[in-house]
């Protein structure tokens, strides 16, 4: 057993593994079941004695993983006393640490605090949160009442409690940083919009996900009303509440097979997307467009660090075996008929683009072709504009860009996980299993060590990034900063993403 801390709510007995002190399953906010289910969060109880927190708490409620999102998350360890974290540091008793805060990924659908080990940035003298938050319809259903983006709330919740917590584990809750990937990385896109957000932290890395990716009110009110039709109860929020969990789950997992079935059905926004549990505008807890927001000034006051993979949503074609499945008709089909594989889904003038994404790889397959197109989309040019937006006399800038190809695959979604946690050295949960045998250590020693530093002092070690040479630094076995490297994407992507 490892020390104990005495926090805001009550005390906790955590645990000591070679040096590094792990507080695990904390709660941030109570449990959101009963009269707090589907609303946003509430205060923490406090207890009395001391609380274990030596082991990992239930996640979220959600529906199972998608094949092509691995096989390794605890989906059916989940419970509705899940609004919890889990904490890692070097030193209980000492003061002043750089504090790192993940919102980890998964389509906003699903989430396993537990696949996540921040004991490494521990050892190299940082205070590591890996939060919990509320996904799919518990945390972004949206019916035009008075509640929305349950989920972000969550999130802010999370931020408040280290904000007001965090130097009893030795960190200092005015040098956070915000981190996560995919679903997480968009999250923090939108936190840096967001006014409850502000403050909150300091600096934010978005990984393969930015500003982009939200909702209109009409949107997630449609998809709202259908997922109560399909429970068959009036569209309120209490009566959903009031829906058995995995009856509510199910009906949340038909509905989501329906939209990316027919996109089209639902509107623009869930063309190309299909994710229909996301942030929306709703005035009030988003009060805009995140992207149009930051470029209007919002998020100033916090240093950034966004980029994506070179190969990022060739993942998702390649682990579902549909890369192989894609034809030269499906690219230039309509969306009625072609789905997201048609090139119309993503706003692109067909035949130009197409020759132009032809010319730009000449050897790609009708599949690979799509999944540059589908990474442009959904990361990178989305990751540029908002670095773009960011750029200001107040704050710094950086971009990256992770290139080194896991066998068989690319540099695909995800792959940096493991390097940025450095843990690719040992059997790292969830994503170990897309390195193959071999993965590079140094390039995991440079790439923490990147992402220590800008959490320390808000300098990852390469130049920040402008609007003139847009310097960025591309990690691979040998890291280098090359010049605008997007060039051709940006211009391509101009107007329409």
């Amino acid at each position: 057993m490892g020390d104990a801390i005495a926090t805001a709510h009550g005390r906790l007995r955590g645990s000591v593994v070679d040096g590094v002190h792990a507080f695990l399953g904390v709660p941030y906010a109570a449990p959101p079941s009963g009269a707090n289910r589907l609303r946003p969060p509430r205060p923490v109880e406090p207890w009395s004695g001391e609380r274990d927190a030596t082991r990992y708490g239930p996640s979220p409620p959600q529906v199972a993983a998608p094949e092509a999102a691995g096989t390794d998350w605890d989906t059916a360890l989940t419970g509705e006393d899940c609004l919890l974290l889990n904490v890692w540091t070097p030193d209980p008793g000492g003061a002043g640490l750089p504090v790192m805060v993940w919102i980890q990924g998964g389509a906003f659908t699903i989430s396993s605090t537990a696949s996540y080990d921040g004991s490494h940035f521990a050892r190299d003298g940082v205070v590591c949160v890996v939060i919990n938050w509320r996904v799919g319809a518990d945390g972004f259903l949206y019916l035009g009442d008075d509640v929305a983006n349950v989920g972000l709330l969550d999130q802010v919740a999370a931020l408040e409690w280290v904000r007001e917590n965090i130097a009893a584990f030795g960190g200092d809750p005015g040098n956070v940083t915000v981190f996560g990937e995919s679903a997480g990385a968009m999250s923090i896109g939108t936190l840096l919009s967001m006014p409850r957000a502000e403050g909150l932290f300091r600096r934010a890395i978005p990984q393969s996900g930015a500003a982009h990716q939200v909702s209109s009110p009409t949107t997630a009110s449609r998809i709202g009303r259908s997922l109560a039709e399909k429970l068959g109860v009036p569209p309120t929020r209490e009566e959903i509440a009031a829906v058995p969990v995995d009856r509510r789950l199910a009906a949340q997992t038909e509905l989501e097979a329906e939209v990316f079935a027919d996109q089209e059905r639902w509107g623009p926004e869930m063309v190309g997307s299909s994710m229909p549990w996301q942030p929306v505008v709703d005035g009030d807890v988003v009060p805009g467009p995140p992207l149009e927001r930051i470029a209007a000034g919002a998020g100033t006051q916090v240093d950034l660090l966004v980029g994506t993979n070179t190969d990022d949503w060739r993942l998702f074609l390649v682990i579902t075996g549909a890369i192989d499945q894609v034809t030269e008709q499906d690219l230039t089909a309509p969306v009625t008929v072609s789905g997201n594989r048609s090139l119309a889904a993503y706003g692109l003038p067909v035949e130009s683009a197409l020759a132009a994404y032809r010319s730009r790889y000449p050897d790609a397959s009708p599949g690979e072709l799509l999944a540059a197109v589908q990474t442009d989309w959904w990361v990178r040019i989305p990751a540029i504009r908002l670095a773009d937006a960011h750029v200001n006399d107040t704050s710094n800038s950086y971009m990256y860009e992770f290139a080194w190809s896991a066998p068989g695959l690319g540099a695909v979604h995800a792959v940096e996980i493991p390097f940025v946690f450095d843990t690719v050295s040992k059997d790292a949960r969830l994503f170990g299993p897309l390195l193959g045998e071999d993965p590079p250590q140094e390039l995991a020693d440079t790439m923490h060590a990147a992402w220590v530093s800008f959490a320390t002092s808000g300098d990852p070690g390469w130049p920040t990034y402008d609007l003139g040479s847009r310097a960025t630094m591309r990690f691979d076995t040998t890291s280098q900063v090359v010049e605008d490297p997007r060039t051709w994407e940006r211009a391509l992507w101009e107007g329409l993403r």
